[in-house]
């Protein structure tokens, strides 16, 4: 019988470092969950619904197209690390605010792609802004409110 080959992953997760033991071929979208990152969903398995959305160095990817050892020594935030206990990022609040929430289903993914978005460039047009919310299907809506969450998060901002 063929000895299964295990590696070790150290990188950080949501701000707090992890090492983890994986298989050479597992992509970090089932590691992520298998470790308790529920927000980060299955989706098509080829990378065109970005159900399973992450920040790899604070950029947009599909986990499902990364495997776990690519992660080594970078920081992954999810959606769980976007929030406190008793506080949400402005996007989660802008989000539920303007009811950009249906099934809540591809909302994470949503959400960590608009983060990216702002993060990269503040004062992002339409255009941008339905290209980044583009990278994640939603079958439930027409991305308005989506659109329109960010839009409120971005003068919000110019607010302050």
């Amino acid at each position: 019988m063929a000895k299964r080959t295990i590696v070790e992953v150290n990188l950080l997760v949501n701000g707090e470092p992890k090492s983890w033991k994986v298989a050479p071929g597992e992509v970090l979208r089932d590691v992520l969950r298998r470790e308790g990152y529920y927000s980060v969903k299955y989706g098509c398995e080829i990378g065109e619904c970005g159900a399973c959305t992450v920040l790899l160095d604070g950029k947009a990817v599909h986990s499902c197209q990364v495997l776990a050892v690519q992660a080594e020594g970078h920081s992954v935030t999810t959606l769980e690390g976007l929030s406190t206990r008793f506080e949400l990022h402005p996007l989660q609040e802008a989000f539920v605010e303007e009811g950009a929430v249906q099934c809540g289903y591809c909302t994470p993914g949503m959400v960590l792609s608009a983060k990216s978005l702002l993060d990269e460039n503040p004062n992002p047009t339409d255009d941008e802004i339905k290209d980044a919310l583009s990278s994640v299907l939603c079958r439930c809506t027409g991305y308005v409110k989506q659109e329109k969450a960010v839009k409120r998060v971005i003068e919000e901002r110019k607010g302050e």
